[in-house]
């Protein structure tokens, strides 16, 4: 591998690494204009095992404003990112797949400021990326919740 390509992969690396933690904080600061914006036109997101609806990313984009309403804390850590580029028409690193864990604590509405939060989850992201003129972009997200917990109960696997 030469140097220039070795430079290209790590900058790609950094870019996708930047994507992901934009999705999370566009989630967590409710900025769904920002979220919709790291999609390509025909990008979807699925959000079924956490009890949430799969769609275009505008659709996804308003049904989390709804839901989110109730939601004024969020945090998403994301973390053990693993990346593997792929091929579109012969081009090596114009495709890419990220497996991403995730925990995410949150508070909802009606609750004091202070505090810990009143529902945690966690459990992976499947993203699909796709290199566009514009930079990186999300092609498709899926969610995999695997456990949640609630205020006074253990964590339980989520169904599914």
């Amino acid at each position: 591998m030469t140097q220039r390509i070795e430079l290209a992969t790590v900058m790609d690396r950094l870019a996708v690494d930047g994507l992901i933690t934009e999705y999370a904080v566009a989630v967590d600061d409710g900025d769904w204009a920002a979220y919709r914006g790291l999609f390509t036109p025909d990008g979807r997101a699925d959000y079924r095992s956490a009890g949430g609806i799969e769609g275009g990313a505008g659709q996804v984009a308003g049904w989390l404003a709804e839901t989110m309403r109730h939601v004024p804390m969020s945090q998403h850590l994301i973390v053990n990112r693993r990346l593997r580029f792929g091929i579109l028409d012969q081009d090596t690193g114009d495709t890419a797949r990220v497996q991403a864990d995730y925990v995410n604590p949150m508070r909802l509405s009606g609750d004091d400021a202070g505090g810990a939060p009143d529902l945690v989850c966690g459990g992976r992201y499947a993203f699909a990326l796709l290199r566009t003129d514009e930079g990186w972009r999300v092609r498709e997200v899926v969610v995999h919740e695997k456990w949640r917990s609630l205020p006074g109960q253990r964590s339980t696997p989520t169904p599914g």
